[in-house]
Order: structure tokens, then sequence, then C-alpha cells
């Protein structure tokens, strides 16, 4: 006789989802988004802000968090890092340095090895201009980069034992746990710039594969170390691939230098949960006409896309009816909320009472809120969301 073992599932947010009726609030309603419940109020959070100095001056309360003030929901989702977002997850990362003074502005040398011109003592809140880039060929890969993404660097994981007894408390209240990592092109972008990677990808492709290995290598390997304890709930990739009119590199380039590895990360991730049976949702932000590569990412189980910028083209209801299971947040105009109330009254009447009434979707500025956006206007919009 050949005897039976049974699987035990424990419902501790790591070998069993957690129990609706035991998860925090937020977490419960978050997991609504995520299950597509129609009809389901929507998660209160907002993609983030470019306004908060200017509200300071227009009488917004100081004293009050900002999760009070505008009503946002508690947390319904814990995110794990450690291979960067919107450049190369370096361990160490490039010395910041002044490299060269022009007057009224400087050229500095930024954390991810770029040459960057910026105002004179200021490097933060306005789009700066990339000069250079640390990646023009093989040499300069391995000479500059490929030792500082290391998956052994022990720096790397130096507050492993605390991040992770986090995320374990935040899956016992049934949060959805999300590792989020920079995407294989904004990746290659801050590697060699925009403009590199269409000649490399032609002129020497051995090097853009040769950078995706070791993207790879570094993101398994994190990745690995994270789900000996938890089960991820969602990968998140900040990809950015995409401009005004349409993907920055064309669908077969996406094919030929990121899915071979995209697949096989999502692979073995698959492979190695805690609890086999958990979904695990593929999810890609990029800012630009991101309706033009749904269908390419659905090619590796993409089922959630963010934040689907309005002046690119974007239209979530459009989105929604020809996609009716994708995951999204974001697609409020940005320039919508800076025009008044009535203004943004049609578009919250155009958007919200669909898009509840089908599931799946968070209400979110389709970028951060613009300092142009009145706070009184702002409070008007976020009174409205609080209706769904």
């Amino acid at each position: 006789m050949t005897a039976t073992v049974e699987r035990t599932e424990v419902a501790d947010g790591i070998h069993a989802i957690v129990p609706y009726d035991m998860m925090s609030p937020g977490a419960r309603k978050m997991r609504d988004f995520y299950d597509m419940k129609p009809g389901a109020a929507f998660y209160q959070r907002e993609f983030g802000f470019y306004s908060l100095e200017a509200w300071k001056t227009q009488g917004m309360p100081q004293d009050i968090p900002h999760h009070t003030l505008f009503g946002f929901d508690p947390a319904g989702k814990h995110s794990l890092g450690q291979i960067g977002w919107c450049e190369a997850g370096f361990n160490p990362v490039f010395e910041d340095k002044i490299l060269e003074d022009r007057g009224d502005y400087e050229v500095v040398q930024d954390f991810a090895g770029r040459h960057v011109l910026c105002f004179k003592g200021r490097r933060s809140g306005f789009m700066p201009e990339y000069i250079d880039h640390p990646v023009k060929d093989m040499r300069t890969w391995k000479e500059l980069c490929e030792w500082r993404l290391n998956p052994s660097s022990p720096e790397r994981y130096a507050d492993l034992d605390k991040r992770m007894a986090n995320a374990q408390r935040a899956a016992g209240e049934g949060q959805v746990i999300c590792q989020n990592l920079v995407g294989g092109y904004m990746y290659l972008r801050s590697l060699m710039g925009p403009e590199g990677i269409l000649y490399k990808v032609y002129d020497d492709p051995e090097l853009i594969h040769a950078c995706m290995r070791t993207w790879f290598i570094l993101a398994d390997a994190v990745i690995a170390r994270h789900q000996e304890y938890v089960t991820l709930d969602e990968i998140y990739f900040g990809e950015d691939i995409c401009y005004n009119a349409g993907p920055l590199i064309g669908p077969d380039m996406i094919r030929e230098f990121l899915f071979p590895y995209y697949q096989q990360l999502i692979t073995n991730a698959k492979h190695r949960q805690l609890d086999p049976d958990r979904h695990l949702f593929v999810n890609l932000d990029t800012d630009g006409k991101a309706a033009t590569v749904i269908e390419v990412y659905q090619e590796i189980g993409m089922d959630y896309m963010n934040p689907f910028e309005v002046a690119s083209g974007c239209d979530v209801v459009e989105v929604r009816k020809k996609y009716p299971s994708l995951l999204m947040h974001g697609g409020f105009d940005k320039r919508i909320l800076a025009k008044g109330k009535e203004a943004i009254d049609r578009e919250v009447d155009r958007i919200f009472p669909f898009m509840k009434k089908y599931g799946g979707y968070m209400p979110t500025c389709d970028h951060g809120v613009p300092e142009e956006v009145k706070y009184e206007d702002y409070l008007h919009y976020r009174k409205r969301c609080l209706e769904f």
C-alpha cells in the first residue's frame, strides 16, 4: 500500500491566503481589486504629488497625515525591493559628485553613473538632461557596472531579516505581497541611454544580452531569497517602454531582448512559491501610449498595467472595453485636476461609474499631481473619489 501525504495549508498569508474576514480593512479592499469584484468599493490611494509645497501656502493643514486628510485607505499591499526601479539595482552605487561647473548649471555624476545636467545646487523637482551613460561597450560594462550587480554581495542582504519580518506581518494581515524591480528596458536605458539601446540592438546585440543575463541572475537570486520567507502575489516591472506615440523599441525587439529573461524569471518564481496554488500577478508600469503594448506583454502573462497617461492617448474606459480582465490603476488626467471642479466632475462621472461596475480598477492620477492643481480642487476630487 502506498501512503498518501496531504499538504496541510496554513492560512497565514504565506502558505495559504488569509481568510477574507480575517484580513485587515485595507487588505480586504485591495484583494477585491485583484479579484476584480464587480461593484466593489475603490481602494483609495494616489500616484504621488508634486504639489505639496504649493498647497502649504493654500491652507493645507500640516498637522494632519495625508491618508487622513485625503481619505486614503490603510495599507493593502507590501512591496519588496532591492532590485532597482528606474535604474539598475547597483550595490554599491556610483559616487554622487560634481563633474563640471557651468555657471547656473552643473554636470553631476549620479548614483547610476550617469552624467546629468542640473540647476546648480538643485537635483530634484524638474526633468534633468542626461548627457552621458556609463555603458558604451563590453569593456565599460564589465569595468563600471557588472560587478555592482553581484547577487552574492552581503551588503544587499544586510537587513534581510528585518525586511522579511515586516513582509510576513503584512502577509498575515492578508496584504498583497509585491516584488517590484526595474524592468529590462528601463534597466538598459539607465545603463546606456535610450539612443544607445537603439544602436546596440543592431551593432552589439551580445552586449544587450550580457546586460540582460546579469539582470536576470540578480533578480532571480534576490527573489529566491525573499521567497524563502513569503509567497509573492505580484511581480511588478518598472518598464517605461512607451512614449506618446507607442513603444520606444519594437515588439520584435521586446520579444528578442527582454522576454526570454522575463519568462524564465516568472517561471522560476512560480516554481518556488511556498503557496503553490497562489496566482502570481504580473504588473507593468509604463508611461506613454501604453495600450500599444498590452497584447505584447500579455504573451508573458501580464494581467495588470498602469498608469495610463491620458496626454498620450490612453483612456481607461476604452481599455476596459477591449481588455475586460486587465487590472488597471491610473488614467485620471492630471491636467483636468487643474481645470477646476466642473471639469473634474465631468471626468469622474465619465470614468468611475463604468469602471466600478466591472471591478479591477483603482483611481489615481495618471502621474504625480502637479503644482498647478489647486488644493481646494484636489480636495473636491478626493470627495468625489470617496463616493465610489
